[in-house]
């Protein structure tokens, strides 16, 4: 049997891998929630590790504040702790304890050479756009403070690769589905859309920023199916299909949950925020057999969940 364990089990994530991996007889899962397991003090979850000495380590643990992280100087130190300095005393302990590390990443780490006004970056845009959108290998370039983060953290991971760490770096985009029982667990897009709708007429949504929604039970499964494939190590991107903007999304909702609103599309800089917004981060998916369209996901989310 072997031993998995799950840090932030009690997350939008962690609980629907916990779920994936509980159904298994040949897994024994071992579940941190954010109480059992405080990356600021790595030291302590290294010591952990060592006397548990897992299989398999999966971080479903990260610092998702965007604007906080680039606005708050605070924050942003909180940030690199979780995402970065954590991260590299993970991938030492799995090193160590010959684990097997899986690491959350994000489309966040793109996007920041991509500006499809700009001349000198127009031919680079068609060319990641022929293929589908940004491949496992595409050269990084966040456009914010939390995506530099989140790259620093997979480099973390990266540079004992070469020592025979075993890793798989899992970048994913816009999740959504059942909320995680920790008080730090976010909403999704979803489930904030329909909280304004009550009493309203008319909403405004963000019709730019083309990216993939992915079903956190859909991530959970492939995550699954990888170990148990027992994939090539390396980076890996997962997430629906069919890329959309915010604008799409929440008229799909809309039509789902048969509410009549007028969507009135709005750019990005009508809702002024601290972090830019990569305006194009779609995860071309090269490795992985394709997941269902996000549509068919949500309407899945709405029936189990939003009734």
């Amino acid at each position: 049997m072997k031993k998995i364990l799950i840090l932030g089990s009690t997350g939008n994530l962690g609980g629907q891998l916990v779920k994936e991996f509980s159904n298994l007889s040949d897994y024994q899962v071992l579940a941190y929630n954010y109480k059992e397991v405080n990356l600021l003090e790595p030291n302590l979850i290294v010591s952990k590790i060592k006397k548990i000495k897992p299989d398999i380590i999966i971080n479903a643990i990260g610092y998702n504040a965007v604007d906080k992280c680039e606005e708050i100087e605070e924050e942003f130190e909180v940030a690199y702790k979780i995402n970065v300095r954590a991260v590299k005393y993970l991938a030492q302990v799995a090193l160590v304890t010959n684990s097997i590390l899986v690491q959350m990443s994000s489309d966040y780490v793109f996007g920041g050479n991509i500006c499809q006004e700009n001349n000198d970056s127009r031919e680079e845009f068609l060319k990641i756009k022929e293929v589908g959108g940004f491949t496992e290998n595409a050269k990084r370039c966040p456009i914010n403070k939390y995506g530099q983060t989140k790259m620093l953290g997979e480099d973390e991971v990266l540079k004992l690769s070469d020592k025979k760490l075993k890793y798989y770096i899992i970048r994913t985009s816009k999740p959504f589905g059942p909320q995680g029982t920790s008080p730090s667990a976010k909403e999704s897009f979803f489930d904030q859309i329909l909280k304004m709708v009550p009493g309203k007429k008319e909403i405004s949504v963000v019709n730019e920023e083309l990216s993939c929604f992915t079903y956190t039970p859909d991530l959970a499964r492939q995550i699954r199916e990888i170990l148990e494939d027992s994939r090539e190590f390396g980076i890996y991107h997962i997430r629906n299909s069919e890329p959309a903007i915010w604008c799409d999304a929440a008229s799909e909702l809309f039509k789902l949950k048969k509410i009549s609103i007028k969507i009135k599309p709005v750019l990005s800089e009508s809702f002024p925020r601290p972090a830019k917004r990569p305006k194009y981060s779609v995860l071309a998916n090269t490795k992985l057999p394709p997941l269902r369209s996000w549509k068919e996901a949500l309407k899945e989310y709405i029936i189990n969940y939003k009734q």
